[in-house]
């Protein structure tokens, strides 16, 4: 069943779902704006694949054995998101006696967007992307591998989305889209500008330049540290135009507490 959402807003959008009666949405903590009396809300630690909408309740099939493995299920996706920066709750939203409403917004200026899984492909998106999904979506969370996350600093961690139903993403400025295979199978962008793709794109991380005089001028006065991010193969891909980091650069240098300096790259003293 289709999630009914609507986006509005232009600098700071947000998604209004109009839930069916025993519909239900989860988000990420702190992504609520507000909803109708008849919405119920119930935060839980454990995500869609162990709990959202199925959740098994004490007499349930399995018995105490049943009740122990989904306990440990919950405990290992929690400890997953704890280890990538993530919320450790969800928040969960069922219209009951007649339809409701619920919305949700991203934490930045920026677009959101809404994505229709059909269980044949999975997404990927960056850590905090995602703002909200049907019950029928099930929220992983996708380590890249060590050696990916060595080098990009970013990218090591990203959250997975498969199943079937909506998904609501968010990201800072306004959105790209497009498919590598457009560019010759390949583009390299900033690691903080991808927001999302679908699987089949190969995500990673390259450094920029040689150790050569160039690649130190990259570095240094580039603004993009060591490295880029690649995505390759054929697929969509999700950009945002504005990056946190460069967002926090501005809030910094109009405080008049600027640490970047000149280079704008490698030497920053900027925090986080």
């Amino acid at each position: 069943m289709t999630l009914r959402q609507e986006i509005v807003g232009n600098a700071m959008q947000m998604a209004i779902v109009n839930l069916r009666p025993g519909q239900t949405v989860y988000c990420e903590a702190g992504k609520f704006l507000f909803k109708t009396t008849n919405v119920t809300m119930e935060t839980r630690l454990g995500g869609p694949s162990n709990a959202g909408g199925q959740q098994s309740q004490g007499g349930g099939s399995g018995g105490m054995g049943g009740m122990l493995r989904q306990a440990m299920g919950t405990a290992m996706q929690a400890g997953q998101r704890a280890l990538a920066g993530e919320s450790l709750a969800f928040q969960y939203f069922s219209a009951q006696g007649g339809e409701g409403t619920v919305a949700f917004a991203g934490v930045l200026p920026g677009e959101m967007r809404a994505l229709e899984l059909d269980g044949t492909r999975a997404w990927f998106a960056e850590k905090d992307a995602f703002v909200a999904a049907e019950s029928t979506v099930d929220f992983g969370i996708a380590f890249q591998g060590g050696r990916t996350g060595m080098k990009g600093g970013e990218g090591f961690v990203l959250e997975k989305f498969t199943g079937q139903g909506t998904v609501i993403i968010a990201g800072a400025g306004n959105f790209i889209d497009l498919d590598p295979a457009d560019f010759g199978g390949r583009v390299e962008v900033d690691t903080g500008c991808v927001v999302a793709f679908e699987e089949g794109i190969r995500y990673g991380v390259q450094r920029v330049g040689g150790l050569n005089r160039q690649g130190v001028m990259n570095a240094v006065f580039g603004g993009e540290g060591l490295s880029l991010a690649t995505l390759e193969g054929s697929g969509r891909v999700i950009l945002q135009s504005l990056t946190i980091e460069g967002l926090a650069n501005a809030l910094r240098k109009a405080q008049g507490g600027d640490k970047q300096g000149p280079t704008g790259g490698l030497f920053s003293t900027s925090s986080g």
